[in-house]
């Protein structure tokens, strides 16, 4: 497959209510519409050691950090394609790479002792991928599934900017697989959502005005880190992951 990619910009985070999301609605006419991909239900598998080394680093807001994920806009089958991702930030600006498999491909290669089908292990962000898994041994394995339901907007006047707003944020470290239904605990509540910008430099005037006036201010969220934070309050300990 084909979908080798890279990006790097800045992603700002923001929670809203059903009320301020239908007022930015509002706001974006003649600046923001629908991308191709419009409404999708987006599903990913992250990828831990056994005593989360990789989400308790994220916690303590280095200044850099980096994850490992596969992702699906939908539920897969074996020979969807998914996105196996590598997502790196360092002092505040997101690099991420990705490249499409089938589904069955991605989770096999990515099993310990495994490796990624031929042809895609030799390519750049194949060889980045086989390092990450080599740095992090052979606990490194899928830690957690996590589903919303994500609206996607691009620019129609012409500014480099993005916006994403996320909803029906779920999670579950049980069933860890991009085949299975969707279901799980609530990362924040129901009625509350995750705006997301995403830019390579500044925000356009008329969104700094929309934040302004409405008293959205930006926060520090992470989806797989608050999701992490749960499991702990609900009583669990650190490590004793087994992976099939």
């Amino acid at each position: 497959m084909d979908a080798k990619t890279t990006f790097k910009r800045y992603e700002l985070k923001y929670r809203i209510s059903r009320s301020q999301r239908d007022a930015l609605l509002k706001a974006m006419e003649g600046h923001l519409a629908l991308d191709m991909f419009g409404h999708s239900t987006i599903r990913n598998i992250y990828y831990d050691t056994d005593s989360w080394r990789l989400v308790r680093r994220s916690i303590e807001k280095p200044w850099y950090k980096e994850k490992l994920r596969v992702r699906s806009y939908g539920q897969a089958a074996d020979e969807s394609p998914v996105f196996v991702e590598l997502k790196k930030k360092y002092e505040k600006v997101v690099y991420k790479r990705r490249l499409a498999l089938p589904c069955q491909q991605a989770m096999e290669g990515l099993k310990p002792g495994q490796v990624l089908p031929a042809g895609e292990k030799d390519r750049q962000i194949g060889r980045e991928i086989e390092a990450f898994k080599q740095f992090y041994g052979p606990t490194l394995g899928p830690a957690m599934f996590l589903t919303y339901e994500r609206e996607a907007y691009y620019p129609i006047d012409g500014v480099d900017f993005r916006l994403t707003i996320d909803e029906n944020l779920l999670w579950r470290m049980d069933d860890v697989d991009l085949r299975a239904p969707a279901g799980g605990s609530f990362i924040i509540p129901p009625d509350e959502m995750i705006l997301e910008l995403k830019t390579p430099g500044g925000i356009p005037m008329w969104m700094v005005r929309f934040l302004s006036e409405n008293r959205i201010y930006q926060t520090s969220f992470s989806k797989y880190g608050t999701a992490y934070r749960q499991w702990l309050a609900n009583g669990q300990t650190i490590g004793g992951r087994m992976y099939a």
